[in-house]
């Protein structure tokens, strides 16, 4: 799988929404975009990443960019997600995982002996035109979005 790279300029997706919308990366253009891959919603890290990027909404927002996030829940899921945690951002979905794999998140993991494909915490930054500037791969929650937020400063 050729992961998009840092200096690449990322292709165009179109997923549903928590919205209820279809939302294609392009809508994005100009502003700058962390989209960032969870596992699934309700378990503690992915609940505990969410609300970290929800109590950092305001700072995104205020550099002039946007926060989406992927799993490849379904957008009921996503919508019962969104309501206990009060995200204020879109959370789209991947269930066929397309998205996912163009990004090569998409792996095989393994928990408690078994082996499964899912999708691996990670998250990326694209700037105003589109184009990948910084990727955080095999993500531990604990820091990341305060480590984003730097990177977000800087571009």
């Amino acid at each position: 799988m050729n992961a998009i790279k840092i200096g690449e300029t990322v292709p165009d997706f179109t997923l549903p929404a928590s919205n209820g919308n279809s939302v294609s990366l392009s809508q994005y253009r100009g502003r700058k975009v962390i989209l960032y891959f969870y596992p699934k919603n309700m378990t503690s890290a992915c609940t505990q990443e969410a609300c970290e990027f929800r109590d950092a909404h305001e700072r995104i927002v205020a550099k002039d960019a946007v926060i989406l996030g992927i799993s490849a829940d379904s957008l009921e899921s996503h919508a019962k997600f969104i309501a206990k945690n009060g995200l204020p951002f879109l959370l789209l979905s991947d269930e066929e995982h397309k998205v996912s794999e163009m990004f090569g998140v998409w792996q095989l993991k393994k928990m408690y002996g078994r082996e499964f494909m899912g999708i691996v915490r990670s998250t990326f930054l694209i700037d105003e035109a589109g184009v990948l500037r910084e990727e955080w791969r095999k993500v531990r929650v604990k820091g990341h979005v305060e480590a984003a937020l730097q990177k977000l400063g800087t571009e």
